[in-house]
Order: C-alpha cells, then sequence, then structure tokens
C-alpha cells in the first residue's frame, strides 16, 4: 500500500464528488436543513397540539343523575368542561372523537350519597386520545374534590376534624438530572436518526464512485493508471466514509443547535415550563454523551461504506446498485427501532449485535451514562466487523469478475 497514492486518490475522488449535486444534498444539505426541520417542526407542532388541547372546554355528557340536583348544580359549574345533551349513542360519539368523555352515575346520586350506599361511578373515554385523556383527567379531578367535600362534611356532621383524611402528605420531587430526564424521552430517537443518516450518507458516493464509473466507462481508465489495486480501493473507500461522517457530523452539530430550541417550543405552549405544575423537563441532552455517540458511530460508518462499497461493485449500472442497497435500509432501521423499545437495555449479549449494540450505546451515553466496559466491547466488536467488510472490499474490487461484470 502507497499512502501517497491513496491519497492522491482520495482528493480526486472528493473533487469529484463535491461536483455531484446530487451526494451534496445528502452530505450536506439532509443533515442540516433535515434535523433542524424534524426537532424544530415536532416541538412546535406537538406543543401548539398538546397546548390547544389542553385549553379548549371539553364536551362531556353526564348519563344519570336525573334526581340529583346537587350533583348537576356541581357539574354545571365546573370551568374545565361543558355539559352537552345526554344521547344513546355517546360509546359510539366517544369512539369517533365526537365526544370527549361520558360520566355515567346513578339517577338518585344525590340520596344515595345521603343515605352512605355504596356508589359507582363510571368514566367512558378514548384511550389513547390526547383530548379525551385530558377531559378524563378533569372528570377525575372533579369528582375526586366532589367525594373529599362530602367526606369532610359528614366528619364535621360528626364533630370529627378534616385532617383525619390526611394524616401525613405526599411531595414529589425529580433528583435525576435534566440530561437523564431527556435522554430517557428521545434517547433512542437520536441514534435512530444518526445510523439511518449515516448509512445515506455513504450510499450514493459508493454507487457514483463504483457502478458510476462503470456506467460512465472511466473505470477502465483509472484501472489502467500506475496505482495499485489495493490504494485504488482504499481511496475510493475513504471518500464514502467522508460522506457518511460528514452526514452525521452535521446531523449532530445541527441537533446540539436546535434541540434545545426545539424544547422551549414544545415546552411553552404545553404549559411545561419551569413554573408549571410536573413541568420544567426540557429535552437536554449529555453534550459528552453525544460526543461519544458521534465517536462510537465511526466504526459503524465504516461498516457501512465498505459494505456498500461492496454491494455497488457488482453493479453495472447506478440504477442497478441503487435498487440493490436500497433494501438494507430495512436492516439497518430494524436494529435501531429495536433500541426504541421499552425494557430493552443494553447486555454484553446485545453488546456483540450490529448496529443495535450503538444504538443502545448511544441512548445511554446521552442521558449522561457510560458503562466504559460495554463501550470498549462495543467498539471492539464493531471494528473487528468493519475490518471484515473492508477487507472484502479489497478482495472484490481485485476481482476482473466483479469489476467488469458484464
Amino acid at each position: 500500500m502507497n499512502g501517497r497514492h491513496v491519497l492522491t486518490v482520495y482528493l480526486k475522488e472528493l473533487r469529484d464528488t463535491l461536483r455531484d449535486r446530487r451526494t451534496l444534498v445528502t452530505m450536506f444539505v439532509l443533515p442540516t436543513v433535515v434535523m433542524p426541520v424534524i426537532i424544530l417542526g415536532f416541538g412546535f407542532a406537538a406543543g401548539r397540539v398538546v397546548g390547544k388541547a389542553r385549553a379548549e372546554v371539553a364536551e362531556v355528557m353526564l348519563i344519570g343523575g336525573e334526581r340529583s340536583p346537587a350533583l348537576l348544580a356541581a357539574l354545571a359549574g365546573a370551568e374545565s368542561f361543558v355539559l352537552v345533551p345526554t344521547a344513546d349513542d355517546f360509546r359510539a360519539l366517544i369512539a369517533d372523537k365526537h365526544l370527549r368523555a361520558a360520566v355515567e352515575v346513578p339517577a338518585d346520586f344525590d340520596q344515595g350519597l345521603v343515605r352512605g350506599d355504596p356508589l359507582q361511578v363510571r368514566l367512558y373515554h378514548h384511550d389513547g386520545d390526547l383530548k379525551s385523556g385530558f377531559a378524563m383527567s378533569e372528570l377525575e379531578r372533579f369528582f375526586r374534590t366532589y367525594r373529599d367535600r362530602v367526606v369532610r362534611s359528614r366528619l364535621g356532621d360528626r364533630g370529627l376534624s378534616p385532617e383525619l383524611l390526611t394524616p401525613f402528605s405526599l411531595e414529589r420531587e425529580n433528583v435525576a438530572p435534566p440530561e437523564r430526564v431527556g435522554g430517557s424521552i428521545i434517547g433512542g430517537f437520536i441514534p435512530y436518526i444518526v445510523i439511518l443518516l449515516c448509512f445515506t450518507g455513504a450510499m450514493y458516493p459508493a454507487m457514483d464512485l463504483t457502478a458510476g464509473e462503470k456506467e460512465r466507462g472511466t473505470m477502465e481508465t483509472l484501472l489502467c493508471t500506475p496505482v495499485a489495486r489495493v490504494d485504488l480501493v482504499l481511496g475510493k473507500f475513504l471518500m464514502v466514509l467522508t460522506g457518511s461522517l460528514a452526514t452525521v457530523i452535521l446531523a449532530g452539530l445541527s441537533a446540539a443547535i436546535t434541540l434545545p430550541i426545539g424544547s422551549a417550543l414544545l415546552a411553552a405552549p404545553a404549559g411545561l415550563g419551569p413554573g408549571a405544575p410536573g413541568g420544567g423537563v426540557g429535552l437536554s441532552v449529555d453534550p459528552a454523551g453525544l460526543l461519544a455517540s458521534l465517536v462510537l458511530i465511526l466504526p459503524v460508518a465504516v461498516l457501512f461504506a465498505a459494505t456498500i462499497f461492496t454491494l455497488a461493485l457488482f453493479a453495472r449500472t447506478q440504477k442497478e446498485a441503487q435498487s440493490t442497497i436500497s433494501p438494507l435500509i430495512v436492516v439497518v432501521i430494524l436494529p435501531a427501532l429495536a433500541a426504541l423499545l421499552p425494557g430493552v437495555e443494553l447486555t454484553p449479549g446485545l453488546a456483540l449485535v450490529p448496529i443495535l449494540n450503538v444504538a443502545l450505546a448511544s441512548k445511554a451515553l446521552v442521558s449522561g451514562i457510560f458503562d466504559w466496559g460495554a463501550l470498549a466491547l462495543i467498539f471492539g466488536s464493531t471494528s473487528i466487523y468493519a475490518g471484515f467488510a473492508l477487507a472484502l472490499a479489497v478482495r472484490m474490487f481485485g476481482r476482473e469478475s466483479v469489476i467488469f461484470r458484464a
């Protein structure tokens, strides 16, 4: 191997690649534009949707309670929801999202309270619907308050202190730092995007430097130069690796800049600021963990670059290469998606699974959790896989039947 020849081939391919509009879009426009659009767009849209749903007065329906004027008066005086006329098809209305929620009580609810009868209040809602969930929460809060008021009245009638109901109080305090909380929320999403961009960043340069040169008829001219095959393949491979890493680094920088803005957009309209109840949770991630994730992605980029480069060598045209390589995106996405599943944690066995190991490690890193033993195992195993893939690429480039495949 001649390092000077490798550098010459690399610089030549880099110059040619920077002239290709499609590759430039993949390497620069995609990570620097798409990432802010995803983060800011998601933060703005989600914040607006949640804030609007929380601010709307929910329409709920009361089933029963015909002979309970006290309950009807209390429900009518509630500010967080409004009663609508009763209908027999209230279940269908809720399922079709025409009605937020419904509450069913006995007809003589007031008299039952006076007698001390065991009464049941049934709440109907649409599980998974945001607006129905807010209405459900408001109804539950109303009936808890109404129940406490009835109990306090009974205690007062018997000369007992209402404080008997609260012998102690509960107070919650979050002890996890913001990056742990933010990492738990979006920790799996970041490596998913980074791994996907790492793959797509290598795909177009690899196809252009192999099948593209075959299609243009320049591969034969390149092979006639007094440069060893290994120097040619390493120079081309470095260009593919550059495309992959450039996409990932730009995406990481873009995410680091726009993530705080997206967090603020999500929190403010939804009423989740520091002063809000249960608020103050941002989408902060550990900067050192984010940087470590980018370092950890290096052997993955080598693995992707070498694998895509080898597959593209077998194609006669760029169209054929694209039809061969594009389905691999599913193979890349599935392990990254598995890291998003709840309960999937990094183990010594999973640390040896390509892509999944990096996704799980990155998920922990952006939360500020550094397991150096697992990180060393992941980096080492992925580097071995990448080394095998690169060796295969060098070997395939040296075979005439692959380069001049008819």
